[in-house]
């Protein structure tokens, strides 16, 4: 587990997440908010061609679960995918639940395969109230929030955070190239292979 970890840098990505918990949290809820949330997170176990969407990106993640939970690290527990939350007459659906065992609260994720926009956490903060009134009892902490998305500008990240009431955190992933870039020439495209399949 230590050469995983070494591997995998994980020293430099634990509490680099930007996230606002200082602020909304209590100072012990808030230091191991900080702790369990990484930057960026390593999907490298993901076997997803180029172009991806987010319901693509949510179906390899959950297809890959146990990778998925050791990448988020000791504590997670998968609650569900979609989850559906009512509110009105109206219907949402959150990506990912977890509840994480430490922390004793649910952790709600949403997945974006681009950049981040401050708009991602209007919709994120909407879901983490919404599971604070509808999931959470009285035994459980406040609902944390994370973005976990293809790229972000910390900046943004961090002045966005700023007027949030919300705990969110904001964290890149990365998808590791299976093939390394100096292999690729020598190796056919999948164009070639499919013309001598067909021939």
């Amino acid at each position: 587990m230590l050469i995983n970890f070494i591997q995998k840098c994980l020293f430099n990505t634990k509490g680099q997440a930007t996230n606002n918990f200082t602020k909304v949290l209590p100072e012990l809820q808030s230091d191991l908010a900080t702790q369990i949330i990484k930057d960026p997170y390593k999907f490298d176990f993901l076997t997803i061609t180029e172009d991806y969407r987010e319901k693509e990106l949510e179906i390899a993640l959950t297809e890959n679960m146990t990778n998925f939970l050791l990448e988020l690290g000791r504590g997670f527990a998968f609650v569900g995918k979609q989850v559906p939350l009512i509110v009105g007459d109206d219907e949402f659906r959150l990506d990912l639940l977890f509840y994480h065992l430490k922390l004793r609260c649910y952790v709600a994720i949403e997945l974006k395969t681009g950049k981040f926009s401050p708009k991602d956490l209007g919709q994120l903060g909407f879901y983490v109230s919404t599971i604070n009134h509808q999931y959470k009892t009285e035994d459980d902490n406040p609902t944390i929030g994370m973005i976990i998305c293809k790229e972000k500008n910390n900046t943004v990240a961090k002045y966005t955070l700023e007027g949030c009431a919300a705990p969110i955190g904001i964290s890149e992933y990365e998808l590791t190239n299976l093939i390394p870039e100096n292999y690729k020439s020598s190796l056919p495209s999948i164009k070639e292979i499919e013309e001598e399949l067909n021939e």
